[in-house]
């Protein structure tokens, strides 16, 4: 298994209940596992975090080894593994920004959210600090992601301080000059793609004035079905509704919610000083249209939050245009459509970023559930000693982790938050992760 995140504890907890006699192990590029959970999920969403819980307890059992710190493509290569391993699943997951075609969207000032997220969440890979020099903020998109980076951004520092937010973080929040983050969906309520919990989470804060403009809550025929044939977009619409009749109040930071505006440019010389939309309407059917009315916005910063995107990976057949590795039912395909023996895929990697973290069971137990229909034609490991990938490793200098190392390292963020008050302390560089994980 390549990824350690949901998707791949996911597939090996499935295989590892299965009748078929396996070992299982997930090798994962962070010195830490969780993947998403770890590296993408913001610090104050303590319950959905608490799935670690259980993807925990999958990695708790003794057929199933977590090899971290260790990137595919670079310290071991798909032979590699086929040397080693009947099967290989890949869950990569996706960590990139999809691209916006939308002129000035490369100016100074304009960010891709996967990186802000990757920033407060204590990657190990990207820079330590983030210009925070922005008064006005435009967020482009309306799903969850969108609202985390939106409301990390409005929130203080202080009130983030009681996550797991290492110090780098915090010292960069405190800096922030964001007074407004502007939020802009290019059509209406019903269609927005946020989940009624997040949405609600927005107006927890005693310091973010949450705004929702009367004139942006409109709705035609294909509004009202999507609202009656679903609670959630129902429980969307009811929340936006109350926030827009409600008097505006006197909090110190403001999140606007828009409605009905279309990015059409970032503007600026030599850097972003604004953002322009089209006002649409909608047509009927639940889609919207432009109006040809055009409104300007003072902003200094812009965020695209329009989707991630999976990276290729070497050797496997990839698709640019979806962001997936072209595949069937998760056996992965060559360019002729015919199936690599013994490769798979599941999660975002095989069918997009699309959905919950816990949609990607049905991914994983379709995936697995095809491996195992192909286990009696597939390759054989050339070794069957489960030792022999760490001799491989360790001929090779590669200064693994393992799921005691993880054990190192939990203990020791715990540690580190425990004079505070906090749950943990999330340590930053690889190195210190590697280093503690590795203490013997």
């Amino acid at each position: 298994m390549v990824g350690a995140g949901p998707a791949g504890i996911y597939a090996a907890d499935i295989l590892d209940k299965s009748d078929a006699p396996v070992t299982i192990d997930l090798f994962e590029r962070m010195p830490a596992p969780f993947g998403l959970i770890r590296y993408g999920v913001a610090p104050d969403h303590p319950r959905i975090k608490g799935i670690v819980n259980a993807l925990h307890k999958v990695l708790d059992r003794p057929g199933i080894r977590l090899l971290g710190n260790i990137d595919y493509g670079t310290d071991l290569k798909l032979d590699d593994l086929r040397e080693f391993y009947d099967a290989v699943i890949f869950s990569t997951g996706a960590s990139s920004d999809r691209t916006l075609d939308l002129p000035g969207i490369d100016l100074p000032g304009s960010y891709g959210a996967a990186d802000f997220v990757s920033w407060y969440d204590g990657h190990p890979d990207v820079p330590r600090t983030w210009p925070l020099d922005a008064s006005s903020v435009a967020v482009l998109g309306v799903g969850n992601v969108a609202l985390d980076v939106a409301r990390i951004l409005a929130k203080t520092a202080d009130e983030l301080l009681t996550t797991e937010i290492p110090p780098n973080v915090y010292q960069g929040l405190c800096a922030s000059h964001v007074t407004d983050v502007h939020v802009f969906g290019r059509r209406g309520p019903a269609q927005a793609k946020f989940t009624p919990m997040e949405l609600r989470e927005l107006d927890h804060s005693p310091n973010v004035e949450v705004i929702v403009d009367p004139e942006d809550i409109e709705f035609d025929e294909g509004s009202i079905a999507a609202i009656r044939g679903s609670k959630q977009v129902d429980m969307v619409v009811k929340t936006l509704q109350d926030w827009a009749i409600r008097d505006t109040g006197d909090r110190p930071k403001r999140l606007h919610l828009h409605f009905f505006h279309s990015p059409a440019e970032v503007t600026g010389d030599g850097r972003v000083e604004g953002l322009r939309t089209e006002r649409t309407e909608l047509t009927g059917d639940g889609n919207v249209r432009g109006t040809g009315e055009f409104h300007d916005w003072d902003v200094q910063a812009v965020y695209r939050a329009v989707g991630y995107l999976s990276s290729a990976l070497p050797e496997i057949p990839f698709d640019h245009g979806t962001g997936t590795v072209p595949n069937e039912g998760g056996r992965v395909l060559d360019l002729d459509e015919a199936h690599v023996p013994g490769v798979y895929v599941t999660g975002w990697i095989k069918r997009g970023p699309v959905g919950l973290i816990g949609h990607t069971k049905g991914d994983a137990a379709e995936t697995v559930a095809n491996l195992l229909a192909d286990a009696p034609e597939l390759h054989r490991a050339e070794y069957d000693d489960p030792d022999a990938i760490l001799a491989f490793l360790a001929e090779r200098g590669v200064p693994f982790t393992t799921w005691e190392g993880w054990g190192r390292l939990d203990t020791h963020e715990r540690g580190l938050g425990e004079p505070h008050g906090r749950d943990r302390v999330k340590v930053v560089e690889r190195e210190e992760m590697v280093r503690v994980s590795r203490e013997v």
